[in-house]
């Protein structure tokens, strides 16, 4: 009869539920058990969001208080692994004993080892069953006590080697390494504004994930989109896409789709002859515009301290694409451009909503205006902006002490898209 069969007659019903009581109580008191439930509640925000946008409006304020409980929650639990050291070491014991039993089992139901005797099997489920009785009660004694007993008794039934060691370590961390880059590649990716081009939808500072698989996965090194998974690129979707010209991604808003005629004559846009229409909000908005620095993580240090915010006022738009609404920023004096084009099969026209501060389709992408006019590829397209997590911007908490930059909380979970029925600003 093999271990796991001998555990199940020799376990009662009782010790089962006082385990299963145990455990649940070890994982909620674990350093990832607040990150855990806020990212299975902000995993399902996400995909309400995606699916109908104008539901953010009423569940951001709910995910905002909720994550700031699970703040509270997680800094709890650090403090109390400050103060409670004899239930953190109680803890630690438990999880050290959990581990050996998962161990314990994949090597006896391993097929590379020759078969366990009957009285092997015999001792090892007596000491799992103490163990586990153990664990069910929480007594730190019998924990340590039953832990080190079942260790030397598989150390004397298993091969040595067989149990543990470097390469099941390094399994493990490989299989945490690939599911990491696979939900980096094929799911989301994190995303931080550098500059003001997509201000004000967003701001310097705010951080966003990007849908990387609605529009199709890209294929890593080859920059291939081999088939759409969702649907294709829409006009007025924020996009993160890789700037060829530039070397760096950029984040802009779809204007125009393949086939689509797009002119542009300074600040009246027309797609297939028909000017987007827009609604004048605000004449004399103001937004704060901040140098961007590009020396590395170190040398940009001293900056964090500096205060370079500046304002900039501007006339603040609504406008529409296909029905969709979007905020956009014009200035006294336009950009000059004058554009009159068809979009490219597998390619999209983009423009910044800051439009008198946006290097975009209009002026090369970056490169350069002599370029002319640039399309992006959708094979070049990494995903669509979703969500704002985490906004460092101007003003906000602790901005008088890093130059005018702040925790924006009012920004967190913000949708990128707009619903429409927003108040004006």
């Amino acid at each position: 009869m093999a271990l796991a069969d001998v555990l199940k007659t020799r376990l009662t019903p009782d010790d089962v539920k006082r385990l299963k009581k145990s455990r649940w109580l070890d994982r909620l008191t674990s350093l990832w058990a607040p990150i855990s439930i806020f990212g299975i509640a902000f995993a399902i925000y996400l995909f309400i969001v995606e699916l109908n946008v104008c539901a953010y409006p009423a569940l951001q304020p709910f995910l905002q208080g909720f994550g700031l409980i699970m703040l509270v929650y997680y800094f709890a639990l650090v403090g109390m692994r400050g103060v409670a050291r004899p239930f953190i070491q109680a803890r630690k014991a438990r999880n050290v004993a959990e581990e050996l039993i998962t161990e314990v089992e994949q090597t006896a139901a391993s097929k590379g080892g020759a078969p366990l005797q009957p009285k092997a099997i015999e001792d090892l489920a007596d000491r799992l069953v103490a163990l586990v009785r153990a664990l069910g009660a929480r007594d730190p004694v019998a924990v340590k006590e039953s832990t080190t007993a079942l260790a030397d008794a598989a150390d004397r039934h298993f091969k040595k080697g067989k149990r543990g060691g470097a390469r099941d370590f390094a399994g493990g961390f490989t299989t945490a390494l690939l599911v990491a880059l696979l939900i980096r590649t094929a799911v989301v990716e994190p995303f931080k504004i550098p500059s003001g081009s997509m201000i004000p939808t967003l701001e310097i500072g705010d951080q966003i994930f990007v849908n990387k698989f609605i529009y199709g996965v890209r294929i890593p090194f080859l920059n291939k989109i081999p088939f759409t998974l969702v649907r294709e690129p829409l006009k007025g979707d924020v996009i993160v896409f890789d700037n060829r010209l530039v070397g760096k991604d950029f984040i802009k808003r779809i204007v125009a789709t393949p086939g689509d005629r797009i002119e542009v004559h300074d600040a009246v846009i027309k797609v297939n002859g028909v000017e987007l229409p827009t609604d004048v909000e605000n004449a004399s908005y103001e937004s704060w515009e901040m140098p961007n620095c590009e020396l590395g993580f170190v040398a940009c240090i001293p900056s964090w301290f500096q205060n370079d915010w500046r304002p900039v006022r501007s006339s603040l738009s609504r406008e529409r694409l296909e029905g969709r609404p979007h905020y956009i920023l014009n200035r006294a004096f336009p950009n000059s451009s004058d554009i009159d084009t068809t979009v490219p099969p597998r390619s999209v026209f983009v423009m910044g909503d800051n439009r008198d501060n946006s290097e975009d389709s209009r002026f090369g992408l970056g490169g350069g205006k002599h370029l002319g006019v640039q399309f992006v590829p959708y094979d070049d397209i990494k995903g669509k902006a979703t969500v704002i997590w985490l906004s460092l911007s101007h003003e906000g908490l602790f901005s008088s002490f890093f130059g005018g930059t702040g925790i924006r909380g009012d920004r967190f979970f913000r949708s990128v898209s707009m619903c429409g029925s927003e108040a004006k600003r």
